[in-house]
């Protein structure tokens, strides 16, 4: 029989994933009563299925690819991955899939977790659909923050449901490599899956509709993962989309091609974007399309919706998909949410508290593979776009002392865009062996608007990739 109770909190969280996670710990830090609505697993996403299994699976790919070239290392390290033991590790990454450790840090946080399908009701109001088919209905007196994420998108293919592709959640779980194994996609998910399939032992073949990898991004980046990987093996083709798609005899997937060619395979993975997560929580009931995004001003604040107490944190407002981006997002909501409910006055000018300008002017992301790909602000195709004058500085990072020391083969590249008029970095962007960790300095150079001549007096290390900073600099001052 269905039950139906009512409950009360200042802020009701739908989605425990990293992002509700820190929304409700902002506020219960503020003193306001949260709950988390969550229909799957504590822990979201990233935690299951994305950011934790996926760098699981890379980590023993990348470190191979840099001790191999290593002397001293290269003869023990020569022999295939052991992928059994790899996929074991990223089993214990992935929690085994059991969110209990998620759920502690939940409650220890005093936050309650309500378990059950959320969906909007009304203003300030959620009704929770349980496992057991009872109905909670759950009332906000401050807020309402909708965290439900993203998920895969898929094509209009016809019989796409019969053919059972992989999305990256069927990516990141698998628990043996296929032999054969076609992905579709030439984005982050595409290429980080290329390269961590093709190393354990599965036949890849990646399929991209344009002319080149990793298309948001500067284009010798896509070019030097290209490169590598065709050398590990890899069949990378450009210029070429799938028409259609079939499961023959339930087995294997023969793939029909743009070019009229065709590609057999075990397993197809789609890594063509994502969708939200929104066409099941309500919408229609505060006057929202079902299905959309969400869109939001910088302080998180649905704008559509009168009243200022509905948030959209996270992947769902479509403003950056990141996890990092989204935590981001969720510390400014959490603020602007104890703020209001104090009665105090925003403050949400560039770079406020209140304010989510990182979404905009620096989005920091790193691409797993090998080499690595790590990128923050602008873009030399986004800048002209945007009609911003920049110096463009580029360097050949394995010319340092330092990245010879980490592979005596290094190839990079790093890039530095400076805005003419304000003399400060609002791009950058690295590839290479190891560079993800020089991101962090890139955007605290970019959200700092650190003047060009005050990094001069920024000293790197020697020797380490670092002083990639200083021959940059250079580079500009002697051009």
């Amino acid at each position: 029989m269905t039950t139906e109770n009512i409950r009360t909190y200042d802020v009701i969280v739908i989605g425990a994933g990293p992002v509700g996670e820190n929304v409700a710990d902002r506020t219960i830090a503020a003193g306001l009563s949260t709950v988390i609505v969550e229909s799957e697993l504590a822990g979201g996403e990233c935690s299951y299925w994305a950011c934790e299994p996926s760098k699981a699976l890379l980590r023993p790919v990348l470190l191979r690819a840099d001790a191999v070239h290593v002397p001293g290392l290269d003869p023990a390290v020569k022999g295939p991955l052991d992928a059994e033991a790899v996929l074991a590790h990223r089993n214990r990454m992935s929690a085994d899939w059991k969110d209990d450790g998620q759920v502690e840090w939940i409650k220890s946080a005093g936050i309650d977790l309500l378990r059950g399908h959320g969906r909007l009701a009304g203003e300030r109001e959620v009704s929770v659909e349980t496992p057991e088919g009872d109905i909670v209905r759950l009332r906000a007196r401050h807020a309402v923050a909708v965290c439900t994420g993203s998920r895969a998108a898929l094509p209009p293919l016809p019989g796409i449901e019969h053919l059972r592709p992989w999305t990256s959640r069927e990516a990141t779980s698998a628990q043996r490599p296929p032999r054969r194994l076609v992905i579709v996609g030439a984005g982050v998910v595409g290429v980080e899956m290329a390269t961590a399939w093709q190393a354990l032992g599965s036949r890849v073949t990646l399929l991209a509709r344009g002319d080149g990898l990793l298309p948001r991004m500067e284009p010798f980046a896509g070019e030097l993962v290209t490169e590598r990987l065709r050398e590990a093996g890899a069949d990378v083709r450009f210029n070429v989309s799938v028409v259609g798609a079939e499961r023959v005899g339930g087995g294997e997937v023969r793939v029909t091609l743009s070019d009229a060619g065709e590609v057999t395979a075990d397993e197809i993975l789609f890594a063509i974007g994502r969708a939200p997560r929104s066409e099941d929580i309500g919408l229609g009931a505060v006057g929202l399309e079902p299905g959309g995004w969400l869109a939001t001003d910088d302080s998180l604040t649905v704008a559509a919706v009168p009243g200022h107490w509905l948030y959209a944190v996270g992947d769902v407002n479509r403003r950056a998909l990141f996890t990092h981006q989204g935590k981001y997002q969720a510390r400014v909501a959490g603020s602007v949410i104890a703020a209001r409910a104090r009665g105090e006055q925003l403050d949400t000018g560039r770079w406020a508290r209140h304010s989510s300008t990182a979404d905009v002017e620096a989005v920091p992301g790193v691409v797993f593979t090998d080499p690595e790909v790590a990128s923050v602000g602008l873009t030399v195709r986004e800048a002209e776009r945007a009609g911003r004058d920049v110096e463009v500085v580029d360097y050949e990072i394995g010319h340092l002392a330092g990245a010879v020391q980490y592979r005596p083969d290094y190839r990079g590249r790093a890039r530095i865009l400076v805005d003419r008029g304000r003399q400060v970095v609002v791009g950058a962007t690295f590839v290479g062996p190891g560079v993800g960790e020089l991101l962090y300095s890139a955007t605290v150079a970019i959200t700092g608007e650190v003047p060009v001549e005050r990094l001069w007096h920024a000293v790197p290390a020697f020797p380490t990739i670092s002083e990639v900073w200083l021959r940059l600099l250079e580079m500009r001052r002697d051009s």
